[in-house]
């Protein structure tokens, strides 16, 4: 069998394999193998330094293959790509091992046996290096439109950053009433605006741009096509509902979120008295001088932290996670309190305070004017217990005082609850988005890809996809502005070749691996006079569910054929040192 020329470079990544792997021992084990030209070892493949260095060594070896052993290819798939295109290989032709994750870190404890296996890895990625062949990206011309869902903060200023950049923009609002959570009486933190008046001028905004549509009761019920070019129908309100058929390059989620809702009795609510925190906003928001609740005077108001955020995970539908904003949003709340009354007394109780960035500036306001703080453990939470003539009591042990039992009598209590996903179960149906381990649409990659998915074409921002205050928010729905302007912009959007293909001769249409598909990237097609699997390239995403179930073995997939996925099952079994 013929062999390809392959480099090979073994990454010590700072220590993170060297430390675990005998690196060098690994590069002297497959130096010869079959198609080996060069064979190295470097503290990080990924430095500029280095990838000179593959580039210097692929031109003058002529190489037409490239393995890289280091970290996930998460993280720098992308990144040698790119170094074998500038070099003149084709990208595809490159093959990165993952020798961290899989290898080094799995097996700190033994670097004997981390080592042999680390061998057998890469002796796997030449192996289907070698089977490799040249391809190309298809393109896809791009219609000059986008469609934004969900009218809140992040939809709202998505819409104008597309429509500034020349795009046409469909904005859905599933409510009557654009605007989502900002839309709200209270001030918001750092700026002080009122979120109403936010929003106001976000709208006047929109209305003055005649690029943007906006629809409001209205929601996805169906979409076709691929990246670049989608058809979404769309049913929209009023006395007479109608389905509208739009057809637009790229589509911006910014459904946002929900807020937690205790359920009955949880830190007393059901109470009089007993209130959550964007209940609380409304409360502060309509004080005229005094701060009035249910025609009585409050003087004494006690906050408790993490309701419906960072709980059990044993417990059923669970919301683990930190909510973030929360801590910020109660501080800035009590500071909001005494500049109505500062002869309000005000206790906050909380597991851990998370004011990060400009908020650690509130705590200290906060702590400054008088606020008090008490620390409560994560599995011994505050009572909330009914008193005689109305007054409610709150129990806590403070770990500020090593454990202190103290009782707070209070008018009112405050749950500080979290935000939670919405429910959105026809919108994941349509687009058929992932969703993270805590319920949000999950992006590809949190630092390097925030707002992509894995569906092309098809971005996230704003809280719709974990928990985010405003400003946040806000930089999320500009990045994805970013995206998709870079995507649409070009007039053509470059497609990975990395897909499911049919052979024709061997296919007799069983559908089994359209029934499999969850991308409905495969069709019923035609092939002399009869009937066909079709691959929907634009569509496919390779993850390859098809081919094990095609009983005819008529379905591969380009750049993990089955002869390379042997080729590398070969190179595992063909032994360590």
């Amino acid at each position: 069998m013929s062999t390809l020329k392959i480099g090979v470079y073994i990454c010590h990544c700072g220590g993170n394999i060297s430390h675990y792997v005998d690196v060098e021992e690994v590069r002297a084990a497959v130096a010869g193998e079959p198609g080996v030209v060069v064979a190295k070892t470097a503290m990080f493949t990924c430095s500029d330094a280095t990838q000179q260095e593959i580039i210097a060594d692929i031109r003058e070896h002529n190489l037409e293959g490239l393995v890289v052993a280091s970290c996930s290819p998460k993280l720098h798939l992308f990144t040698f790509r790119e170094t074998a295109r500038r070099a003149g290989l084709n990208p595809y032709q490159y093959t990165q091992v993952n020798l961290r994750e899989q290898c080094s870190w799995a097996h700190r404890n033994n670097r004997r046996a981390a080592t042999e296996k680390a061998v057998r890895l890469v002796r796997a990625g030449i192996a289907r290096t070698n089977l490799t062949v040249p391809l190309e990206p298809f393109k896809i011309e791009t219609v000059p439109a986008v469609l934004v869902v969900g009218a809140g903060v992040a939809g709202l200023r998505a819409a104008v950053g597309m429509a500034d950049l020349g795009m046409n923009v469909y904005l859905l609002e599933k409510e009557a009433q654009p605007g989502g959570w900002v839309n709200r009486p209270g001030k918001m933190y750092p700026a002080g605006r009122v979120g109403k008046e936010i929003i106001a001028q976000l709208l006047a905004e929109v209305q003055e741009r005649e690029r943007i549509t906006l629809f409001t009761g209205a929601e996805i019920v169906e979409k076709s096509g691929s990246v670049g070019n989608f058809q979404v129908k769309v049913r929209v309100g009023g006395r007479r509902r109608q389905e509208i058929s739009l057809n637009v390059g790229a589509v911006i989620v910014a459904t946002g979120f929900d807020v937690y809702r205790p359920a009955a009795c949880e830190y007393g609510y059901g109470f009089t008295g007993v209130v959550t925190l964007p209940e609380y906003w409304d409360l502060l928001a309509a004080a005229n001088g005094n701060l009035i609740y249910r025609r009585k005077e409050i003087k004494d108001v006690v906050y408790i932290y993490c309701v419906g955020s960072r709980q059990d995970p044993e417990k059923e539908n669970a919301h683990s996670y930190c909510s973030r904003y929360c801590c910020s949003a109660a501080v800035y709340a009590a500071l909001q309190t005494a500049e109505i009354n500062p002869q309000i007394r005000q206790y906050h109780l909380y597991r851990d305070m998370r004011t990060y960035g400009k908020s650690e500036l509130l705590f200290t306001r906060a702590r400054e004017q008088g606020v008090r703080f008490l620390k409560f453990a994560g599995d011994n939470p505050p009572r909330v217990e009914e008193q005689a003539g109305g007054r409610l009591q709150v129990t806590v042990c403070d770990l500020l005082t090593y454990g202190e039992e103290v009782e707070i009598r209070a008018d009112l209590v405050v749950l500080v609850t979290g935000m939670v996903p919405r429910e959105n179960e026809q919108l994941v149906k349509v687009l058929k988005l992932p969703l993270g381990k805590d319920g949000f649409f999950n992006e590809i990659h949190p630092k390097l890809r925030p707002v992509e998915t894995v569906v092309d074409g098809v971005f996230i921002c704003g809280a719709a996809q974990g928990p985010k205050d405003y400003p946040e928010s806000v930089a999320s729905a500009l990045a994805a502005v970013t995206q998709s302007a870079a995507l649409l912009k070009k007039g053509y959007v470059e497609l990975e070749p990395l897909v499911a293909t049919v052979d024709p001769e061997r296919c007799r249409w069983c559908g089994e691996c359209a029934a499999v598909c969850p991308y409905a990237a495969i069709e019923k097609g035609q092939y002399l006079y009869r009937q066909v699997a079709w691959v929907n390239e634009a569509v496919c995403k390779g993850c390859g569910g098809c081919a094990p179930v095609c009983p005819g073995q008529a379905i591969d997939l380009r750049g993990y054929t089955d002869a390379q996925i042997k080729a590398m099952i070969d190179g595992l079994l063909k032994g360590g040192l």
